[in-house]
């Protein structure tokens, strides 16, 4: 009899212990459902220069890309909003970037659809916001900070948004969609027109020889260096583009002397340049490897555009690696992206049209990489390796004038294939 009632007080007591154990998780869970649960809403005052955490918004993405399916805006005097039409709710980041100094708004693992694409460029995002498809799998907006006095930034569901508030500083009110649209020029009662700018009749290239002075680049088993060949290239490329009067052309070092990367996207900045275009030649661990391909900036597809990059930037792989949050805080406008991609291409295929009948060309194809001198320019710009000096035969080549003169021709010809096409 005894041993019965201490079972049964035994049981009893296991009973309120798993009672308690299942109201402590009932709790736990329903705090957790709680906290995911609603919109926020984050409202922030002009940043402050110390201000520089990210906030983060949101669930985690899902491995399927989110789509922005479309983009609307209305502007008042009192505020511009923008919206983001997404196909679920998406993850948001916030930070800020300097030169210029704005606040990136990022949607990580998200897409512009081809209807958002246009949109994103045809004058229905008004000025001052943009909104860019940095990465295949990455979405920004990008706000000037001396563009407004306050903003928020909110999601909605059902159907799921993302919306932008900006209100305007106290010195300058939001430009509206009406107002981005041309007007006919007016006449005065004489009939006489106003004077109008006139168009640059020029363009302006700059060409950037890679390394120089105490940085010798790559090198060859003949001791051949990378720095003299790039010189080399660019002085001929010069040459060939000064015959033409609608070119105006300029080099970031003329002989053998030492720049830094940002110096070099510095002085293309400064100068008003329309193109960038800077020489390199190739190295790899196999001396069996060869050829040409051209970068344009961007996250390396492949570690072995990864490890071109670190060795021309003259950085570990372990901190050249380009995530899409490196990408934001340096944000390039669509017109750039896809301009550098077009230039990239055209100097590609002319030097492979233009070469492989004289020369066995190996055609590594157009790639992204991080590469510091691309990622500062604010024009159209590329990074030709025009070919691998750790091969004997290309090393041989490269010391050859008539091979110099051969590069820098097909070079001048994929130039003038874009310039062709983009008037």
């Amino acid at each position: 009899m005894r041993n019965c009632v201490s079972r049964l007080m035994s049981a009893r007591a296991l009973s309120l212990f798993l009672s308690c154990v299942i109201l402590v998780f009932s709790v736990d869970v329903l705090l957790i459902q709680t906290a995911w649960a609603g919109t926020q809403d984050h409202r922030h005052p002009k940043l402050s220069p110390s201000s520089q955490k990210s906030r983060v918004k949101g669930k985690a993405a899902s491995l399927a890309p989110i789509t922005v399916k479309n983009l609307r805006a209305v502007s008042s005097s009192k505020k511009t909003r923008l919206v983001l039409d997404l196909d679920r709710q998406p993850e948001v980041t916030e930070h800020q970037a300097d030169n210029p100094r704005r606040v990136i708004i990022a949607l990580p693992n998200t897409s512009l659809s081809q209807t958002a694409r246009t949109k994103a460029t045809d004058g229905t995002v008004p000025s001052p916001l943009v909104v860019t498809q940095i990465t295949p799998h990455a979405v920004a907006v990008s706000l000037p900070t001396t563009s407004f006095e306050t903003y928020k930034q909110f999601t909605l569901s059902d159907p799921p948004r993302l919306v932008i508030d900006v209100m305007p500083s106290l010195e300058q009110s939001p430009i509206s969609i009406e107002e981005t649209k041309p007007t006919p020029p007016r006449t005065d009662p004489a009939g006489t027109q106003p004077t109008q700018p006139r168009a640059k009749s020029y363009t302006t290239i700059v060409i950037d020889p890679g390394h120089g002075g105490k940085d010798p680049g790559a090198r060859g088993l003949r001791r051949t260096e990378e720095k003299d060949i790039t010189l080399n290239v660019a002085l001929r490329l010069k040459e060939l583009l000064r015959k033409r009067p609608d070119v105006r052309v300029l080099m970031t070092r003329d002989r053998d002397v030492y720049l830094e990367l940002e110096e070099r996207a510095k002085f293309a900045n400064s100068h008003g340049a329309d193109l960038f275009v800077s020489i390199h030649v190739n190295s790899h661990p196999s001396r069996l490897v060869k050829g040409l391909e051209v970068y344009h900036f961007g996250e390396a597809k492949d570690q072995r555009a990864l490890e071109v990059a670190a060795r021309e930037n003259g950085t570990p792989i372990s901190s050249t690696g380009v995530g899409w949050e490196y990408l934001v805080a340096d944000l390039l406008t669509t017109k750039k992206i896809e301009a550098s991609l077009e230039l990239a291409w055209n100097a590609k295929e002319a030097m492979v049209t233009q070469m492989n009948g004289p020369y066995d060309v190996t055609d590594h194809g157009v790639k992204t990489a991080p590469f510091y001198v691309l990622r500062f320019t604010s024009m159209p710009s590329i990074l030709a390796e025009v070919a691998f000096i750790s091969n004997p035969d290309e090393e041989a080549l490269l010391r050859k004038p008539t091979f110099i003169n051969d590069v820098a021709r097909s070079l001048y010809q994929g130039i003038l294939s874009f310039l062709a096409n983009n008037k």
